[in-house]
């Protein structure tokens, strides 16, 4: 198997099945900084970067804003001084397909 950020986002349906508890806690040893969040009935996929500067921090979001229009899988964003919130889940679903912990590990390549 190709570490997750290799991969690439497969088209989602809405009756894609959400990942198993068991998926998600295999899937997330790849990524070790995101952290599981709920938000009302969605799970979802965060993590906060931190950067030195506001300038940085836009440079990232930027970065991540082009990796999602590539792959067609949009995250939320927030931008503040100096970090940069990303969640990743998939809409569709409401809730975290395979192509979230994809694009939180692609994430994690743009921030080094």
């Amino acid at each position: 198997m190709n570490a997750l950020k290799e991969q690439h986002c497969e088209a989602c349906r809405a009756d894609a099945p959400k990942v198993s508890r068991e998926q998600e806690s295999e899937l997330q040893r790849e990524i070790p900084e995101w952290e599981v969040i709920q938000v009302g009935d969605e799970r979802q996929l965060q993590r906060v970067f931190r950067f030195p500067d506001f300038a940085t921090a836009l440079v990232f979001t930027n970065r991540v804003a082009d990796l999602a229009e590539a792959e067609n899988h949009h995250p939320a964003l927030l931008l503040e001084y100096g970090k940069v919130t990303v969640r990743w889940w998939t809409h569709k679903i409401g809730g975290l397909h395979r192509n979230d912990f994809i694009m939180a590990a692609r994430t994690d390549s743009l921030a080094t």
